[in-house]
């Protein structure tokens, strides 16, 4: 687990602890010295040593019987009857701190502005606080169960203890002010009871704050991303659900590559049945898409499984840029046959994936296979979700390896710890969208010649201005208006092509649907402060486009047409189909019916 970071306030804290235990220990001391000096020049002061022990100990509670009569008292004794008293404010003080830790907590996780929001007691949970918190965030936490002493030390955040479905919880949370809420407890349906309330108490926030609810089973985790994508132009809410495996696929590209080389094809092994598997599988072909040059060969997948048939089958009917980014060949086998491949003994693979749903069989044999350790270029990985301990001894730094990584080919993968990245949840579902979007209007124009004032948009996505990335975000969350017209839904992809009937909807209505989107663009830009102009500037935000539908330019109109054609295309890269339900436009509800 990631623990967080000391906050700057705690070495302050231990030296002012560390000066008072030496102030309680010096008045002691001197105490005693000094009524036991006094003792031997004022012998009707105390008659025996116990007397001296028990005027010693009262100088704590601010007196002693002995200073009850006037007189000359050692310098010892001196000292320790203010040092004593002092000692014992600064005790009392610190006492009432600790007593009202709790409220103090209360009250600033209420009065917290732009923080982080995390909800639940699950691992993920903590885990997630404990990576936001190091990153930098102000991190607010609510859960059940209360914290310990020893958590308050260790998390410098802030806690709430509650239930995190309550609003007067999430309000004492801060919830109104919070810019980032995740919804992570061990109960899906907790989950949604949290973004409701949520979507309730912020409501009235003209930045409302983005929304990540968790889900646990990765088939409902997409068919809810596909009602929320049909449902976003109703709600100005940032809402998405996220999977941890998603997450963690894409971050392991992220830090693990796949190796590029024009001399021969790049081969992948994913084995197993686990719930990784598809995740993998999917990122894995998005991965190879997104980075390989043209030059470059499809990617090899041999995957390996009982049912490795059936799964590629059902992954390239949802994933259509599967079969051709990649070239996948189904081997219907356990684990047990994987040392019978050709290309184990033959050629090897760049990269190996051990998926096995019980982790311990198959870190186990991984490491009793020393013919997977031959057959891998680069490395062998094993997703794990409990043993992330186990993972830190394998590939701690230079000084803290506690175990062999066999020459650097065993990697143990934490997909736990992997999935709590924020930025990556970020990139929900609108942003990938908005992404494709983009790479697509790149992969049109830059055959063509573009003006040096275009060329701030003919950029990566890294790159592209924060304007023009919300451009194409607020294109992505009209499409749910766009279908509404067509009378179409989105829902996950099966069963191969998409369907025609949707297909057929969008050409019907195309010149109506295009002006739409360029009236929605144009007020989007218009709100930024752009204006008419020609030729492109975008230093001084003029855009030659910017004018009526009637009176742009037949190649202009037809591009606005090509990017309400492309829909069916960018929805299925992500796993999505249109549906066309209605023949005919449906009715808006009354306000009665809303």
């Amino acid at each position: 687990m990631t623990e967080p970071g000391a906050g700057s306030s705690r070495p302050t804290e231990w030296w002012l602890r560390a000066v008072f235990a030496v102030v309680g220990i010096v008045a002691l001391v001197l105490g005693h010295i000094g009524f036991d000096r006094l003792l031997l020049t004022r012998p009707d002061t105390a008659h025996d040593p116990y007397d001296v022990i028990y005027y010693d100990l009262q100088l704590f509670v601010l007196g002693a019987e002995p200073f009850q009569q006037a007189g000359h008292y050692p310098w010892q004794l001196q000292v320790a009857r203010f040092a004593a008293p002092l000692f014992t404010l600064l005790a009392v003080a610190e006492a009432g701190r600790l007593l009202l830790a709790a409220e103090i907590r209360r009250i600033r996780a209420r009065r917290s502005r732009d923080h982080v929001l995390v909800c639940g007691d699950s691992q993920f949970a903590h885990m997630l606080a404990d990576r936001l918190f190091t990153d930098g965030e102000r991190v607010v936490v609510v859960r059940s169960t209360p914290f310990g002493p020893l958590e308050y030390r260790q998390r410098r955040y802030l806690g709430v203890i509650g239930d995190p479905t309550s609003p007067e919880v999430l309000r004492g949370a801060g919830l109104p002010r919070a810019h980032t809420i995740y919804a992570c407890t061990d109960d899906d349906d907790r989950n949604h009871a949290i973004a409701n309330t949520a979507s309730r108490l912020i409501q009235d926030r003209r930045r409302p704050p983005r929304v990540y609810v968790q889900v646990h089973d990765p088939e409902m985790c997409l068919s809810l991303q596909a009602r929320r994508l049909a449902a976003a132009g109703s709600s100005r809410l940032r809402l998405d659900y996220f999977h941890v495996d998603d997450v963690a696929a894409r971050a392991l590209h992220r830090h693990h590559p796949l190796p590029t080389t024009p001399r021969r094809p790049t081969s992948v092994l994913i084995a197993g049945t686990g719930t990784f598997r598809r995740a993998l599988l999917v990122e894995t072909a998005r991965h190879w898409q997104a980075h390989r040059t043209g030059t470059v060969a499809p990617l090899r997948v041999d995957l390996v499984a009982p049912d490795a048939s059936t799964e590629f089958a059902l992954a390239a009917s949802r994933y259509p840029f599967l079969s051709t980014v990649c070239h996948v060949v189904a081997h219907d086998m356990d684990l047990d046959g994987l040392t019978g491949l050709d290309r184990i003994h033959g050629g090897g693979y760049d990269r190996i994936y051990i998926c096995a749903p019980d982790e311990s069989v198959g870190l186990q044999f991984v490491l009793d296979t020393p013919a997977l350790w031959q057959a891998a270029r680069g490395a062998v990985f094993i997703p794990v979700y409990r043993q992330a301990a186990l993972a830190a001894a394998f590939h701690g730094d230079s000084r803290h390896d506690l175990l062999d990584e066999v020459h650097g080919k065993l990697r143990l993968y934490p997909v736990l710890t992997r999935a709590c990245d924020a930025r990556l949840i970020a990139e929900d579902l609108t942003e990938r969208l908005a992404r494709q979007i983009h790479d697509r209007y790149l992969q049109a124009h830059r055959p063509a010649a573009v003006q040096p004032s275009a060329a701030t948009a003919m950029v990566d996505w890294s790159r592209l201005p924060e304007s023009l990335r919300q451009a194409n975000r607020a294109h992505v969350q009209d499409i749910a208006a766009k279908l509404l017209k067509l009378g179409c839904v989105v829902a996950p992809r099966h069963g191969g092509a998409g369907d025609a009937s949707a297909e057929q909807a969008i050409e019907d209505r195309i010149d109506e649907l295009a002006r739409l989107e360029h009236e929605r663009w144009c007020r989007e830009r218009q709100g930024e402060g752009w204006t008419y102009g020609e030729p492109r500037d975008d230093t001084r935000r003029r855009h030659p486009a910017l004018r009526p539908w009637d009176e742009l330019t037949p190649d202009v109109q037809e591009k606005n047409r090509q990017e309400i054609r492309a829909l069916p295309d960018v929805l299925s890269d992500s796993g999505f189909a249109l549906i066309r339900l209605a023949p005919t436009v449906p009715t808006q509800p009354t306000g009665a019916d809303r």
